[in-house]
């Protein structure tokens, strides 16, 4: 379904504050999850790769957010050199939770209770439309590599 009005309260909340930002979607929310990159592609019927994955890691024990593409894994190293950090590990379920107030396959670019850093791999750049969470495992949004970098401020790096 595309309608806002009939998402979730969660996903409607940041559908609608993405459309105040000039979002203009469509935005889905499916019966079954979209948590992983896998189940959002297949449901989408798009390449895997075309999966934005909102993702919260502890950079020196600070949250960041790191946009990757479905398709690839981060490499931990590189982010923390490319990003002039030390040490790089995967936030917990609570700390991504604590992070963005949103749940792990749900996390999308938007309504943070607070500003992070954010970086955006771009591998993601070769894809004209791609699909990220939109503050539940079920509901997702299209974009655009440039709309959501300026969307979220989002340093881009080679991640891959």
């Amino acid at each position: 379904m595309s309608d806002i009005e009939a998402l979730h309260p969660s996903a409607r909340r940041v559908a609608e504050t993405l459309v105040s930002r000039g979002v203009h979607g469509p935005f889905f929310e499916f019966q079954a999850s979209t948590k992983s990159a896998a189940d959002a592609a297949r449901a989408l019927e798009c390449e895997v790769g075309a999966i934005a994955s909102c993702l919260v890691f502890a950079l020196d024990e600070e949250p960041v957010v790191i946009i990757k593409s479905g398709a690839s894994r981060v490499d931990t190293e590189k982010f923390a050199m490319l990003a002039g950090g030390e040490v790089v590990r995967q936030a917990t379920p609570d700390e991504v939770r604590s992070a963005t107030g949103q749940p792990i396959g749900g996390v999308s670019p938007s309504n943070w209770p607070a500003d992070l850093p954010v970086y955006i791999d771009d591998s993601l750049a070769q894809y004209e439309r791609i699909w990220s969470a939109c503050g539940t495992p079920n509901a997702v949004f299209a974009t655009s590599f440039d709309e959501l970098r300026t969307l979220t401020g989002a340093t881009v790096l080679t991640l891959q």
